[in-house]
């Protein structure tokens, strides 16, 4: 999984004023790589699934698939797909800490 730090260059009007946008333009590629990377494959899987579900999939060896779309819709699909990640690991950490705490109550 890698963020494309170059995705976004655009200088509409919408974007100038989105602090987030603005905030990864100012990261380093390394940073970016970074965070892409700690992914875990179990969040990997259901974001691959989420995106599938959303664009729709169907078996390359049968189908010659091309989907097309616009900016905005592609910056709405990237969107969700970040924002599902962030979900899912912060879940992820809540499922590691309530495990952990249930081994510290159960070692009394």
């Amino acid at each position: 999984m890698v963020f494309d730090p170059n995705l976004f260059n655009t200088e509409s009007e919408q974007v100038q004023r989105n602090t987030l946008l603005q905030y990864l333009k100012q990261q380093h590629p390394e940073v970016l790589e970074q965070v892409a990377q700690s992914a875990t494959p179990e969040i990997k899987q259901i974001i691959t699934q989420n995106v599938q579900g959303l664009i729709g999939m169907l078996p390359s060896e049968d189908f010659n698939v091309q989907i097309i779309t616009d900016r905005d819709n592609m910056a709405n699909l990237l969107a969700s797909a970040m924002m599902t990640g962030y979900f899912l690991r912060r879940m992820e950490q809540r499922m590691e800490l309530d495990s952990t705490l249930d081994d510290t109550s159960s070692l009394r």
